[in-house]
């Protein structure tokens, strides 16, 4: 059986935290991961962050990653091709789509059902 993790990737640490926490909190049977920030804790992106990221996802057998801005979507890209297992990124919006994505994750669904369910937020709406 496949297990599909999560990545949450920012520019800033303290975002990609407080949305895993959030999440996390709604479906706790999910695995997740915070990447976000530079090395050194600045404001920025780092695939070998992200790599850890993805590695850190215990008993995932896939992953899929959602990303805040254009260049985490790049260093998201090079920690994927080098992964150790299969990665997905789903272009959605991070909040709502992180949480159509944990929904799905923490019911057991395969990646590609996570990434279409992230994706699909895009036309989530806060009001009528």
């Amino acid at each position: 059986m496949s297990r599909t993790g999560l990545i949450f990737v920012s520019h800033s640490r303290k975002l990609a935290e407080g949305v895993k926490e959030l999440l996390e909190n709604m479906q706790p049977e999910a695995v997740t991961a915070a990447c976000g920030g530079e090395e050194d804790g600045g404001i920025g992106t780092n695939p070998e962050v992200i790599q850890r990221g993805i590695e850190s996802l215990e008993g995932c057998t896939e992953a899929v990653i959602l990303t805040d801005l254009g260049s985490a979507w790049m260093n998201a890209e090079i920690a994927s091709e080098i992964s150790s297992i299969p990665v997905l990124l789903a272009d959605a919006p991070l909040v709502e789509g992180g949480l159509a994505a944990v929904v799905e994750a923490g019911f057991g669904k395969d990646a590609a059902a996570v990434k279409e369910a992230a994706e699909k937020a895009w036309d989530m709406r806060k009001s009528t």
